[in-house]
């Protein structure tokens, strides 16, 4: 009977999960790790991933039902709740951008930045740049009249910080890290200013977006997937030899980004529990509404409360 239930069990097929993944994400570092460490055949997985162009496209493969995680942040989740839909957030990683300078440059504090050119990698709404306003209003500055502001894609404004056509720049973390490699000094990170917005410790800004549906019916598979991806993420904090493995999706070989891409990436595991991360988000959420209205938000003033995901073993 032992030797049936065994066979049973090793000829059943593993729980598919298909995931929409930008293809230069970082999404794709932590597969690799999860592959390379076999951990979607320990945790009886099947990952079925498709590689997309943008995370717009993730939005809409989700939306449409031919993917069932994505990675997107809690922002988009609440709004989308508010419209109807009910999907749910667990995080992922709260690596956030940075305000990038010079090493020489004369600019030392966030006060500094008055009358300067900042590039601000995405547009009017991004929600770094939406903080980052929210925190210097609490010392009466108003960055979109104070400063000069181009916007634009993060990689234009990674290039022409190097270029030397700002004085300063607030970017995506990956982009942050390219400059950091380049000698560019931090001036402040994000997640530096959360606690005087009311935060009290790290926010997951991005994380594995589900419907609460497909959650319901596929409570284990869904169980096992967090798991594994924490599992993964261990292997990414404590092995570099990880890392020489993901090495070339990273699109570089010089060593010193390679470095600063594995030390933000480990800084950005999320560590704490979700009641926790939700309330926190909850705080900021109420900053981001104040800031950048219905266009960032949508109808709600508040988060929605089933925006984060509690249902793993562990939170």
């Amino acid at each position: 009977m032992t030797l049936a239930l065994s066979l049973a069990a090793s000829c059943r097929a593993a729980d598919t999960i298909r995931l929409a993944v930008q293809k230069t994400g970082t999404f794709s570092w932590e597969l690799a790790a999860i592959r390379a460490g076999g951990l979607d055949k320990a945790a009886d997985l099947s990952l079925d991933v498709t590689e997309l162009a943008s995370p717009e496209a993730g939005k809409i493969a989700l939306r449409a039902g031919s993917a069932d995680i994505i990675l997107s942040d809690w922002l988009w989740v609440s709004r989308e709740r508010a419209l109807g839909a009910r999907l749910t957030f667990y995080p992922y990683s709260s690596a956030l951008g940075a305000v990038m300078v010079p090493a020489t440059s004369p600019i030392k504090t966030l006060a500094d930045l008055k009358g300067r050119k900042l590039g601000v990698g995405g547009g009017p709404i991004d929600k770094s740049w939406l903080l980052l306003q929210a925190r210097m209003k609490q010392d009466g500055i108003d960055m979109k009249s104070d400063a000069s502001v181009v916007y634009g894609a993060p990689p234009l404004i990674a290039a022409k910080a190097l270029d030397g056509e700002m004085d300063a720049s607030l970017n995506f973390w990956n982009f942050c890290a390219q400059l950091e490699a380049k000698g560019f000094r931090r001036l402040a990170g994000i997640e530096d200013i959360l606690p005087k917005l009311g935060a009290k410790g790290a926010v997951s800004a991005v994380g594995y977006v589900f419907d609460e549906n497909w959650a319901a019916s596929h409570r284990d598979a869904v169980a096992r997937f967090i798991a594994m991806t924490r599992k993964a993420k261990q292997l990414l904090v404590t092995s570099d030899a990880t890392w020489d493995k993901i090495a070339p999706l990273t699109g570089t070989s010089d060593a010193t980004l390679l470095r600063t891409y594995r030390d933000r990436y480990r800084d950005g595991i999320p560590r704490r529990s979700i009641t926790d991360e939700e309330a926190d988000a909850r705080v900021l959420y109420r900053v981001l509404a104040g800031i950048g209205g219905r266009d960032l938000v949508g109808p709600a003033a508040e988060l929605d409360p089933g925006t984060f995901y509690h249902a793993a073993p562990g939170d």
